[in-house]
């Protein structure tokens, strides 16, 4: 990979999507409770990142790039937190309140480093919340060279076909991080980014490279989608385009923890494409962010020394 010289900071990224709090309570594991066979944790810290389509935006920011996070959240402690976690960055949010749902948490209780539990709390958004949205999101648009549709299947996209149908309309670069079994409403994207995983559940397993590439090229075209980024753990990284296809092996030296490697990699080639770089250049420059994001534990953010050094 050349040294890569481009200032990112002029350039405009929207992330839309689910936002949601990463909250950890960690401590020490000392015995077994009494009242079942599990561990009893001694809490002694708490910790809030940014998580989901949040971590995203951080991610694109630290880059250096311009960023705007477009979400819903409730009207609740986990709200005020997500929102001055993303105060303290370079990241502009635009966040809807949503006084009927709580704001997406996901609380992991740790002990001595290990992941013991995640309670999940979220609901999908009123309708009025997911229109005023919508509305904001014209305003916004633009502002803006590339948008960046982080999906989480929470609801908070549930306009999405609205949404990519103005952003193509405004001639901007559509880069998304799906979810669910059917890509129909990603149609016309620049750029779809499922990991392994999420890409088996809308074209099956597959047992070879041949048949992950027809496979995959067979549905690239079907959406008529410039490029298509499949993330595949310690496999690495694949992408598929007119060109062909293009395999990276992972640059992990070590794997300490997998949460928000994605958000890493999409916020990358969000960041990339805003400042005027094809989805093959930018595409070993995410490989190196996901790297950099596994060998550290929880959600992080990597900066643009850091990747760029």
């Amino acid at each position: 990979m050349e040294r890569f010289t481009h200032d990112l900071t002029g350039t405009g990224v929207l992330v839309v999507g689910d936002a949601m709090l990463d909250r950890y309570w960690m401590g020490d594991v000392e015995r077994i409770s009494p009242e079942a066979p599990v561990p009893v944790v001694k809490v002694g810290r708490q910790e809030d990142r940014l998580g989901g389509a949040a971590n995203a935006a951080l991610n694109a920011a630290t880059l250096g790039a311009r960023v705007s996070l477009l979400a819903i959240c409730g009207a609740d402690e986990a709200a005020e937190r997500l929102t001055a976690l993303t105060s303290s960055t370079t990241v502009t949010p635009c966040l809807i309140r949503d006084p009927s749902m709580p704001t997406t948490l996901k609380l992991r209780v740790v002990g001595r480093r290990q992941h013991l539990l995640r309670a999940d709390f979220e609901q999908r958004p009123s309708e009025e919340a997911l229109q005023a949205q919508t509305r904001l999101f014209h305003r916004l648009l633009p502002s803006h060279s590339v948008v960046f549709f982080s999906d989480y299947g929470k609801g908070g996209l549930a306009h999405i076909r609205e949404l990519m149908q103005a952003a193509r309309e405004a001639q901007k670069l559509i880069l998304v991080d799906p979810k669910g079994e059917s890509y129909d409403a990603y149609a016309g994207a620049t750029l779809i980014k499922p990991n392994r995983h999420e890409l088996q559940q809308v074209v099956g397993s597959w047992r070879h490279e041949d048949e992950l590439t027809d496979k995959a090229q067979t549905l690239r075209r079907g959406l008529l989608v410039h490029a298509l980024v499949v993330t595949r753990s310690e496999e690495g990284l694949t992408l598929f385009d007119d060109e062909g296809r293009l395999h990276l092996p992972t640059s992990a030296e070590t794997v300490s923890d997998v949460t928000g490697a994605g958000d890493c990699v999409g916020a990358t080639l969000a960041a990339c494409l805003a400042a005027g770089w094809s989805p093959r250049d930018a595409v070993a420059w995410a490989n190196r962010a996901a790297g950099l994001a596994v060998a550290r534990w929880g959600t992080t953010a990597i900066a643009h020394e850091e990747l760029f050094a």
